[in-house]
């Protein structure tokens, strides 16, 4: 990746975030009362853009964000979110026949979450746009995917820029049901899943290290060169080749866990892409994803690079709110 102009491309999703904040999750057929809602940025592969190009403020690289979004309001909102974040929306599409994916979210007083999506256009995304972006994926340092948008756009992506030598990133979230297609193991180099894409993916709920050793064994025998078990507040474990290991969580005061993932996610590219040591890179990526727990909200909770740095390098978290 060093011939490379350093930027990430995250290839995905773009959503707006209604989120609803209540004391608990309303069980089915219930309706609970929330003390608040809110509405912003939100989207998988927006989020992951949005918290790498934070970091990459801080250390000199760029993302891009390709997908589509509505022409509606939403559509506007959702670009002007994205763009104080430093991000490039050049890659991101307008479709005027679908409308922008939108996001239901409901936050309990532990800061667990449900979320129930509605993709819009994120799922009206073709082979005509990676045929429009083929350029951008092969002159990225690293590519950053979700499964927001259709499976079969996302292998296209994927086998993309394998071609390319482009390292490719997956966060396979939602995970479906009967695994991922072959086809998208073997176009893959990184894969992060949580606890529960871990057991739909492996068969093994990683509860325990051990547990979680097991699962990440697996993962690397489906296909993933280099694969991390989140494990949420218990830590993430990886596996890379013959190296493998676990990191403890760092203690943070958790008030909202919506953007952990995404923003583990956009960490681990970006240290990536910086030439961390994969071992390395997986610390900045649990900081990364703790520190966002630590501020409301999704893309908004994102750090910025000197703070994981220094939670990285000392323990030492400092206020965000």
């Amino acid at each position: 990746m060093s011939d490379r102009p350093p930027h990430i491309l995250s290839f995905g999703s773009v959503n707006i975030d209604i989120t609803a904040r209540a004391e608990r999750i309303p069980h089915p057929g219930e309706t609970v009362h929330a003390a608040s809602y809110a509405t912003g940025l939100g989207g998988k592969g927006a989020n992951q853009a949005a918290a790498a190009a934070r970091l990459g403020q801080g250390c000199g690289l760029k993302v891009f964000m390709a997908g589509r979004t509505g022409a509606d309001q939403f559509g506007t909102l959702a670009r002007s979110l994205l763009t104080p974040f430093g991000v490039d929306l050049s890659a991101l599409k307008e479709d005027p026949a679908h409308p922008t994916g939108v996001a239901l979210i409901t936050v309990d007083a532990k800061a667990e979450n449900i979320i129930t999506v509605a993709g819009g256009a994120n799922m009206a995304l073709d082979l005509s746009d990676v045929e429009a972006h083929r350029p951008l994926i092969h002159s990225a340092s690293a590519l950053l995917l979700q499964l927001e948008i259709p499976m079969a756009i996302t292998i296209a992506v994927a086998e993309e820029a394998r071609r390319a030598g482009t390292l490719v990133v997956l966060d396979p979230a939602p995970a479906p049901g009967d695994g991922l297609p072959q086809a998208l193991w073997q176009a893959l180099d990184v894969v992060t899943p949580n606890e529960t894409e871990t057991r739909l993916l492996t068969g093994i709920y990683p509860e325990t290290e051990k547990e979680a050793a097991q699962a990440a064994l697996k993962l690397h025998q489906l296909g993933a060169t280099h694969a991390l078990v989140k494990m949420g507040a218990r830590g993430v474990y990886y596996r890379s080749g013959t190296e493998e290991g676990f990191v403890p969580p760092y203690t943070v005061k958790a008030i909202d866990t919506v953007a952990a993932g995404d923003c583990f996610n956009g960490g681990l590219t970006t240290a990536l892409t910086l030439g961390k040591p994969f071992a390395e890179a997986v610390r900045y990526a649990a900081a990364s994803g703790a520190l966002a727990t630590t501020r409301l909200g999704a893309a908004e909770s994102a750090p910025d690079w000197q703070d994981v740095v220094t939670l990285v390098e000392t323990g030492t978290i400092i206020d965000r709110n």
